[in-house]
């Protein structure tokens, strides 16, 4: 059983260890992170997930970015600690976030990721978004990418100020 709260400055440092796990060295060399410098993530849709002793066991985070003159929200990273992989907490995490997103009036959510996986939350390749180099062009992904929500979005996604 796992409690999921909004991520709170206490936890920052916690979750940086959680990421530093689960990805490989250097992660904050990728071209994403460049969008999130000096840039807090959205606050209540970022959130930690703990078992019942406290310990955590995943994260999520989303950040403002804009596309051209369009908001969205960038999902990630995502992450579930490796002796809790495999559970579905990643999907409770991705799932859970998504529909505070959208009561919250966010309609454009991307990542970066591999659309295999991600397809089974609603996302698909979003065509015409382009992420700093040297990011692939296919792991950019849109929710609902063929919704009227992405109608004529097209450009360069750089920081939200």
């Amino acid at each position: 059983m796992y409690t999921l709260k909004p991520e709170t400055a206490e936890d920052w440092w916690e979750v940086e260890a959680l990421y530093d796990l689960c990805f490989a060295p250097g992660r904050e060399a990728l071209s994403s992170y460049r969008l999130r410098d000096g840039v807090p993530p959205v606050e209540g849709l970022s959130s930690v997930a703990r078992d019942g002793d406290g310990i955590l066991a995943g994260a999520i985070r989303y950040w403002p970015v804009l596309i051209e003159k369009h908001q969205a929200l960038l999902l990630g990273p995502v992450a579930v600690h490796p002796t809790r992989q495999g559970e579905g907490l990643g999907s409770v995490l991705i799932r859970d976030s998504l529909a505070r997103a959208d009561e919250n009036g966010w309609r454009r959510v991307m990542l970066v990721g591999d659309e295999p996986y991600y397809q089974k939350f609603g996302f698909s390749r979003l065509d015409g978004i382009l992420m700093p180099p040297p990011t692939n062009p296919e792991r950019v992904l849109g929710l609902n990418a063929n919704a009227a929500v992405w109608e004529d979005v097209q450009g360069k996604v750089t920081r939200s100020a």
